[in-house]
């Protein structure tokens, strides 16, 4: 797959001083590179799809099916959660409703977007992580938790205007940790790179996507898209 940069193994970040590191984010030419070129990953966008025509234009785990239909999609992403067999309890789908009866008002509103996140927001979604990230998430004797991938990709699906995701390689390579400092480090730096870009472009986030080619797309999953084939892919 092919872009105006090349294909995937072009993506690379270059190591800084100690073999750390470094990425000071894309400009728009380089961000529209990346978008194109994630738009060719049609399993995830297909199941994106799935969970929206389950849920709605908005996930809410106050509601059972909603909370199934996360599990699946965190599943289509690559989660790994196991599903209760027959006669266990569901696991994943009290202690999810349990969570967000913790810190349902405690989130950003839905139309809050990435770049208009302030400090204290995002120290909050650091609590909300932590616990999320700990919350167990299945059944059985070896009980797991749900783990610091699955709770950015599910803050994304409920907040996807204003909470990144990310992946192991992604949060290790940006942030050497995937600790509640280490997620709010990740806000921080997507919250930079996208006032940069909108000050960049002169536009609002809307017309910004219609211009990179990804209408309706959030700017917080156009970042991800770039931070997927910067440190994931080409890992």
């Amino acid at each position: 797959m092919t872009t105006p940069l090349g294909k995937t193994g072009s993506w690379s970040a270059v190591p800084g001083p100690g073999g750390s590191v470094t990425d000071g984010g894309p400009d728009l030419e380089r961000l529209r590179a990346a978008v194109g070129e994630f738009a060719g990953y049609t399993a995830a966008e297909r199941s994106w799809e799935r969970l929206l025509l389950a849920t709605g234009p908005w996930v809410d785990p106050a509601l059972a099916a909603h909370r199934r239909a996360l599990l699946t999609w965190l599943n289509a992403w690559g989660c790994r959660l196991r599903y209760p067999r027959e006669g266990e309890p569901d696991v994943f789908c009290a202690e999810t409703g349990a969570w967000w009866e913790r810190w349902r008002d405690r989130l950003p509103g839905r139309d809050v977007a990435l770049a208009q996140l302030g400090d204290a927001e995002i120290d909050t979604v650091g609590e909300c992580y932590a616990d999320l990230a700990a919350m167990r998430a299945a059944p059985g004797s070896r009980p797991r938790s749900l783990g610091p991938t699955a709770a950015t990709k599910m803050l994304h699906a409920l907040r996807p205007r204003a909470l990144m995701p990310w992946d192991a390689a992604i949060a290790d390579a940006l942030h050497g940790a995937r600790s509640a400092d280490a997620y709010r480090a990740h806000l921080r730096l997507g919250r930079q790179w996208a006032r940069r870009l909108l000050a960049e472009a002169g536009l609002g986030e809307e017309a910004l996507a219609v211009r990179l080619g990804r209408p309706g797309r959030p700017l917080a999953k156009m970042l991800d898209d770039y931070c997927y084939l910067v440190f994931t892919a080409t890992t």
